[in-house]
């Protein structure tokens, strides 16, 4: 039982950690998003097409993001199932 909980504690960490790290990662990627916002305005050499490719590729790497951090917390959802199911049976 001992071990039982300890591993739960184990995993309760590297989720926090990732969580963290994720939100860390989240708050950079948007100040760099927003950096390269003000600059995109700013460049006046730059064609309305080629501006509007950069800002769907912004799009589709938020969206891959958010979508792994999705997979993620699935993840996660079904080792902390796998461990309350095993508690159980304890």
């Amino acid at each position: 039982m001992e071990q039982l909980k300890m591993a739960k504690q184990m995993i309760d960490f590297q989720k926090a950690t990732f969580d963290n790290t994720f939100n860390a990662m989240v708050m950079l990627q948007d100040q760099t998003e927003r950096m390269f916002g003000t600059f995109m305005e700013q460049a006046t050499l730059l064609p309305e097409e080629g501006k509007k490719v950069l800002r769907d590729w912004v799009e589709a790497f938020k969206k891959g993001r958010e979508e792994f951090k999705k997979s993620v917390d699935e993840s996660f959802g079904k080792v902390e199932a796998y461990y309350a199911e095993a508690g159980k049976k304890s």
